[in-house]
């Protein structure tokens, strides 16, 4: 069975036409989403490829009342391919560096210069994976502002993550993690 993707005006319309809410986002938290994700694409490093990624991640908020707090990313690449950098890992990065894990994250957003809608790479949806809860929305902007809306759990089914693995219990009940520690 196939669906069709709903495809949502920019945010300034959005905020019109729905009472503000998106996908549990405000108007506010929505347009400063885009807005961000926007400013973050125009500082991509992309001499080889031409193709600018900016991310934006949305924080919980700490109390209600608090405005909108944003990290954003942006792809680097290198003469070395392989060697570059996505946009979803250079703001995640920045965000796990500054102590934020799994349940800080409200929403993220992916812009590009392309007409269609882009997605995270395999690579970014298992990087988000780690830090992410499976709910968190992803907000994928096209050139014109409009965008198309998944969960990571609807771009990453069947996931692996840091839940799957055993706890450190179970590992020292097998007497695996007394083995990992004489290999070290």
């Amino acid at each position: 069975m196939t669906t069709v993707d709903k495809v949502y005006p920019p945010p300034a319309a959005v905020s019109q036409e729905s009472n503000g809410l998106v996908h549990g986002l405000s108007a506010a938290e929505l347009q400063v989403l885009s807005a961000k994700c926007l400013e973050a694409k125009s500082t991509a490093y992309c001499p080889y490829s031409l193709f600018r990624v900016g991310c934006s991640l949305l924080l919980r908020p700490i109390c209600p009342s608090t405005d909108p707090q944003i990290i954003t990313g942006a792809n680097v690449e290198n003469a070395s391919y392989p060697v570059g950098t996505c946009a979803e890992r250079v703001a995640m990065g920045t965000a796990v560096i500054q102590g934020h894990r799994i349940g800080s994250f409200k929403a993220i957003g992916v812009a590009t210069d392309m007409d269609d809608f882009c997605s995270p790479c395999g690579m970014c949806r298992q990087f988000l994976r780690e830090f992410c809860e499976e709910s968190t929305p992803i907000f994928m902007f096209n050139k014109g502002g409009e965008f198309k809306v998944k969960t990571l759990e609807e771009l990453l089914p069947m996931s692996f993550g840091p839940d799957v693995l055993p706890s450190r219990e179970v590992l020292k009940n097998l007497g695996l993690e007394e083995d990992k520690a004489k290999t070290a």
